[in-house]
Order: C-alpha cells, then structure tokens, then sequence
C-alpha cells in the first residue's frame, strides 16, 4: 500500500508540481491551501507525512507546525518543512516549532524525494516495537568524528542544550555501545567517501536489529554538495547536517531529531499502554465468561435439583395411590358390597311391617351409600392424575385429564370461584398424563391462591383449549393481582415463590416449565384479559418416525 502525503500550500503552481513529483515516486497526495484547511483535512484522515511551506496566509507552516504537535493524535506525524529562502533563521524557527526536517524550494528534486523516503522510513521503524514506559532522563547523544575540534565544539553544542553527551574517534558498527540507552548518533562523513556511506548502511542496519533505538544524523560536507546528501540519506541517516552550518542550524537540526525520538518513545509508551488496556479488558471479558458459565452451570444444576425433587415427589405419589388402593379400595368394596345386602334387607322388613325407624335406616343407608361412592371417586381420580402405569406417552382426552385436575382441587375452588371452561381443541392429546395433569393442576392451584387475596377467594379461572397450527394450546388465566412485570422471568426458576414461608415450595412451577419443556413445548406467562395472570402452554404434535422420533 502506497504511503499517503498531504501537501499544504497555498501556491496552486508548486502545490501541482509537488504533487506531479511524489505521484510519479507512488504516493498518494492530498493538498491543502492553507494551514487551517490542512487541520481540517486531519480531522478526517491521518495521512503518512505532511510537506508544508513555511511562508502560508494566516497560520504559516510554522504554527501549524507547532498545533500538530500539541495534538497527541496528530504528534507523530512527520513534517518536511519548505521555504523559497535559505535563510538560517526560517530553517531554525521552523525546526524549532516541530518540524522534523527543512528543504528549500529550490532544492533538487531528487533531494525532497530521499528527505521525505528517509522521514517515512524513520516513522515506520519508530512504531514497529513497543517498550514499556521508561522514568525521565536527559537525551543521550553519541558523537563520533575523527576531528578532536569538530567533537569537542558538538560536544559543546549539544551540553549547552542539557543533552548527556559521549565521543569517539571513529565507530564500528558493532561496537557494544550502540545497545546502551542511546537518543542520537552524529557520525563524521566526507563527500566521496564510499566507507563512511557504508558505515552508516551498517549504523542503519544494526539499529533496525535494535528495534530502532536511536536517530542517526550524518554530519560532514559544504550546503552545496547534494550528492552526498543524497547518498546519505539513500544510506539510512536521518538527516545531514552540513559542516559549514552555523551552531544554531546544527543545534536546531539536533533538537528536531531527538524530538522526533521523543515522540516515538511516547508513540511506543501509548501503544504499550493500549495493548495493556486490550489485555485487561480481555482479562475481564474472560472473567464475565467465566462467571456465566458458573451461572449457567449453576442454573442447570437448580433445574436438576428441582427434577430430583419432582421425581422424588411422583414416586410418593405413587406409593400414596398405591397405599390408598390397598388400604381403602379393599375395605370400600367390602362395605360397598354389603351395603346391598343391607338395604335389600331393610327394603323386605319394610315391606312386611312399615316402621318410622326402618324409613330412618333407609335413608341413612343412602347417604352411606353417597358418601362412599364420593370416596371411590376420589381414589378413582387420584388414580387416573398420577397414572404411574402410564409413564411413556400415549393417546390422552385432554378435556377429561383437565376435568379431573378440577375434581381434584375442588376443596381448593371452593363455591367463590367461578371456572369458565372453553375446550375448543381437538380432543385427543399425545402426551404424559401424569406430567399433563401435574401442570395444570399446579397453574390452577397458584390462580386459585391468588384468588384467596385481595378478593377475598372471589374471583374467575378461565381454561381454554385451542388448536393452532398443529399444536396444541391450553391457557389459563384468572382474575387475580397477576405476575410482575420484574418477576415474570423468575417465576420458573426452582425454589422460587412470591408465597410466604411455609406456604410454597417454589417447586410447582419450575416443575410444570420442565415438563412441557420434555414435551417439546413452551410455556409462558403475561396479562391476561381477566386482568390476572394468563398461562399460555403450547405442545408441539409428536414427531413422526420418519422424523427421527
């Protein structure tokens, strides 16, 4: 991907020659007329590099110089500074306000092209590795120059400025002092000179291996000689600082390449500092998942705990049918039997010699007869609601299993309750009628509850059955204070019950949800148009065997 430049200058005639130039090199250029036009232009879009003249209407290249490195989006832009002068005083202001390098106008094109290559190639290495976050120190700067008087006056220079400053006659490329903490590396070079571009071909290399550890500046040769500019440039310095500069050019030169590593090292330090941000965030999302996960397992095992139980309660229940069969069916045919021959008795000594006291009998005789056979009803519906012989699904009368639910709460209904019933469904049902009956019996046991509140045990359970695309749909719902929006979610949990202590387990619910889940069906709760609570079970046809039952 071709590396994007925005030029910044307000001559249309340069700004189409600029642009003609670094188009032809494969750069992809934007232009600006003005400094505030280029602040603007990124907001939008961050380019590579900014080329920007120093003489602009309004804010000069100088200022928008300056406004770009106070940005911490924008401060590590690099910015090649351009002039029509080669006055040493613009090139130092404009250095000075932040830009990281200064070509005139006039200069070779081929000198603009290896400055801004050289520019882009020091910012691609400088954000190639992050470090961690360093205390403040002084800039340490290396100067190495076969001159003793050229050392000591940079020497000079550079203390004067508050940099820490180390000098050597000549430098390998491999010396151990280059993996010290170094800011800036100035190395002597001589036009002409194929050893000293090759030492800085090798400088360059080594401090790539290094992750970019410092700024390399060639220092050597007159204003005018542009082809060792250029072939210092080409050899990796990232600048050239002519030995003819005057001490604030070269002081300035110095200051905006380790500015330029100043920046890098904060770059590395945000990037270091979000990369942490990105790994403590994915530390907490794996926490969040972990802690769902627990929920999760934690749910499944309250449903597995309330499966239990309901399991536990079925097998009492049918010890209980089982219990009550022996031990009153027996006994109730016995009485049943000759409760017969009792009455016919009485009926022939009636006939023979009528009495007050033999009519009495015989209408005692009749109650007897009422009461018992309400007893063999009762045990006859305890029988057909759990219907432990009937465990796998079979061929149910849905009106008949909800009938008998009904039976069975008639104590709990009372006379205050009115049921409304509507069986609108086909009558047949496919399912298991011990867990069909236990939900609906435990839907109408909780509206009858709520019935016995506010309204004084006053009050309508409507059940409806209906046929809806194949399923098969029972409703409830009641006239009571209905669910709460906030617990509407909750109710089906196991152990959870709005009833007070002692009055609910919080099981039934939770048990009629996982029974009709068994069924492959859903179960839901909202208002109903009673006002109260409306239960909506929906039950799927059973599936066929071509379709993997």
């Amino acid at each position: 991907m071709s590396a994007s430049v925005l030029v910044v200058e307000d001559s249309e005639t340069q700004a189409l020659r600029l642009r003609g130039l670094l188009e032809a090199e494969g750069f992809s250029v934007s232009c600006a007329t003005s400094g505030e036009a280029a602040l603007e232009h990124l907001n939008a879009h961050l380019p590579d590099l900014i080329v920007a003249d120093f003489h602009l209407p309004g804010m000069d290249g100088r200022e928008l110089s300056r406004q770009i490195r106070l940005n911490g989006r924008t401060r590590a832009l690099p910015v090649l500074m351009l002039t029509g002068a080669r006055e040493s005083d613009l090139e130092r202001q404009g250095l000075e306000s932040g830009a990281d390098a200064y070509v005139a106008k006039s200069a070779d094109p081929k000198v603009v092209i290896v400055r801004l290559k050289a520019l882009l190639r020091r910012a691609r290495a400088e954000t190639a590795a992050p470090k961690a976050s360093e205390p403040f120190r002084r800039a340490r700067v290396l100067v190495a120059h076969p001159s003793a008087t050229l050392r000591l006056r940079l020497g000079h220079l550079l203390e004067h400025d508050g940099y820490e400053v180390a000098t050597l006659e000549r430098l390998d490329p491999d010396a151990a002092v280059l993996d010290g903490e170094l800011d800036g590396v100035i190395v002597g070079v001589r036009g002409g000179d194929r050893d000293d571009l090759a030492a800085l071909a090798a400088l360059d290399a080594r401090r790539a291996r290094l992750g970019a550890p410092f700024q390399l500046l060639a220092f050597g040769g007159e204003e005018t000689d542009r082809d060792l500019l250029t072939d210092a440039l080409e050899a990796g310095a990232d600048d050239v600082v002519p030995a003819s500069a005057n001490d604030e050019v070269v002081r300035a030169r110095v200051r905006a390449q380790l500015r330029r590593k100043l920046m890098a090292d904060e770059a590395r330090r945000s990037a270091g500092e979000a990369r942490a941000q990105e790994l403590a965030l994915a530390r907490a999302e794996a926490r969040a998942a972990v802690a769902d996960d627990l929920a999760s397992a934690n749910r499944q095992l309250k449903d597995a705990q309330g499966q239990l139980v309901q399991a536990a309660k079925m097998a009492s229940l049918g010890e209980l049918v089982a219990g009550i069969a022996h031990e009153i069916n027996n006994p109730l045919a016995f009485l049943l039997g000759h409760q017969d021959t009792v009455e016919r008795l009485i009926a022939a000594a009636a006939e023979e010699s009528p009495s007050p006291g033999l009519d009495k009998a015989k209408a005692r005789l009749a109650s007897m007869r009422v009461g018992m056979k309400r007893i063999q009803d009762l045990v006859l519906n305890l029988r057909k609601f759990s219907r432990l012989d009937e465990g796998d699904r079979h061929v149910l009368d849905a009106a008949d299993s909800i009938e008998t639910v009904l039976a069975l709460l008639t104590h709990k209904l009372g006379d205050g309750i009115e049921v409304r019933r509507a069986y609108a469904a086909r009558n047949t049902l496919e399912g298991s009628p011990a867990l069909l009956n236990q939900v609906v019996m435990n839907i109408v046991g909780n509206a009858a509850d709520a019935l016995e509140g506010p309204s004084g045990g006053r009050g309508v359970i409507a059940i409806t059955t209906r046929d809806e695309g194949g399923d098969f749909v029972i409703v409830v719902e009641d006239s009571g204070p209905g669910v709460p929006a906030d617990l509407s979610d909750r109710i089906f949990e196991p152990f959870f019950t709005t009833k007070p202590v002692g009055a609910g387990t919080g099981l039934g619910l939770a048990i009629a949800y996982n029974v009709v889940r068994a069924h492959g069906g859903s179960i839901a709760v909202d208002k109903g148009d009673l006002g109260g609570a409306r239960f909506t079970i929906i039950i799927p046809p059973p599936a066929t065997d071509g379709e993997g039952r």
